[in-house]
């Protein structure tokens, strides 16, 4: 999935890296606009299987606190 959003492209956001643990699979984007680069993301992935798993959330690089933006409800997100 990574490779695929690189090479589909977020516009001026930028894939940083990811990290795979037993029960989750993070990938990491630097953006101004997070809200625009998830609709660029849910665009790009659209066909994955699992689709209905994804979360994401955004923080200020120096921030603690995420900001859920999927899926609508949340109410906690954490990386693990």
């Amino acid at each position: 999935m990574e490779d695929r959003l690189i090479d589909e492209g977020l516009g001026s956001a930028e894939v940083d890296g990811h990290d795979i643990g037993a029960e989750e699979m993070n990938i990491y984007i630097t953006t101004a606009n997070p809200q625009e680069t998830f609709r660029r993301v849910q665009e790009i992935l659209h066909d994955r299987p699992r689709g209905n798993d994804l979360r994401a959330a955004y923080r200020d690089l120096n921030g603690a606190e995420y900001i859920v933006l999927w899926p609508k409800g949340l109410d906690s997100f954490s990386v693990t």
